[in-house]
């Protein structure tokens, strides 16, 4: 039986291979999986048939496609018959039923029939999943609506076989445990992601947590600095960088002295520059920081 640290493992390398647009290497993952025995549980908690059915869709090699048909099509009777079994569990009043040869041939002959009438319905695998149950509270609905809007800008969600809905109920359920109430915190959280996850200027976050790269557990307590795309992230390194740099050279030259008062904080731990700024028979303009709370000011 496979673990689900095996079957993760090549969940997220496929999903990979759809976020960088590049099946390559597909067809061997997909026969490793042919070659587990994957349960009921691990296909719930992986969502591996997403992965497989987002690769069928991008994929242009037909023997991919065709081994991902198969597989889907393995997991979905292993879905079917679960289900098949509760329903009889349930049904089950402790009485033998019994069945003639003629009632038997034609329940056979109707189910080939119907097999052989009804496509294999490979989008349903996703959504047989079990989801998690609307809330009765119209806010946290409101907020999911917007969520789901969010991870469906530019139509990526379609080259992933993501249920947005799904990823969206999971990403507003971990920020409502977060604070156990819909208040101002809890809005204003929300209203990040999904601002961020709209953002046109950075995608990736989006196709990240699209494809299971960032968990719903991890977009739902991120921060903005982490949130942010790599261009933005490269001006905030860059100015900050700028502000230490300007600040080492204020006191680079520069001598401490305890001539002057801080007027911000009265304190006289200071360090002034002198630099000519006007015509030569003119005093020196003087600069003076405190080294306490950071105050510049001029003295002429």
């Amino acid at each position: 039986m496979a673990t689900n640290q095996e079957v993760e493992r090549i969940g997220r390398k496929l999903d990979k291979m759809v976020h960088k647009n590049n099946t390559d290497g597909a067809l061997d993952l997909l026969r490793e999986l042919k070659n587990m025995t994957v349960s009921l549980e691990t296909l719930q908690s992986t969502r591996v048939g997403m992965s497989v059915n987002a690769v069928r869709k991008q994929s242009s090699d037909q023997e991919v496609q065709n081994l991902a048909k198969v597989l889907i099509k393995s997991w979905k009777k292993l879905i079917d018959g679960s289900k098949d079994k509760s329903e009889k569990k349930e049904k089950n009043d402790g009485s033998p039923v019994r069945m003639t040869s003629t009632s038997k041939d034609s329940c056979s002959s109707e189910k080939s029939n119907a097999r052989a009438e009804s496509p294999i319905d490979i989008p349903s695998l996703v959504t047989s999943f079990p989801a998690i149950p609307l809330t009765t509270d119209n806010v946290r609905n409101k907020c999911r609506e917007l969520l789901v809007v969010a991870l469906q800008t530019d139509d990526d969600y379609k080259n992933f076989g993501v249920d947005c809905s799904l990823l969206a109920a999971q990403i507003e359920e971990q920020i409502f445990e977060d604070f156990k109430a819909t208040d101002i915190k809890y809005k204003a959280r929300l209203r990040s992601r999904v601002s961020n996850l709209k953002d046109q200027k950075n995608p990736d976050l989006r196709r990240n947590v699209l494809c299971g790269n960032i968990s719903a557990h991890r977009i739902a307590s991120m921060t903005s600095e982490e949130m942010a795309s790599a261009e933005l992230k490269k001006i905030r390194e860059a100015l900050t960088k700028e502000s230490i740099r300007e600040h080492q050279l204020s006191k680079v030259g520069g001598s401490e002295t305890d001539m002057f008062v801080c007027s911000k904080c009265q304190g006289k731990n200071c360090t002034y520059t002198q630099v000519q700024t006007r015509s030569a028979d003119e005093p020196m303009t003087t600069f003076v920081l405190c080294n306490g709370c950071g105050n510049r000011w001029k003295f002429c």
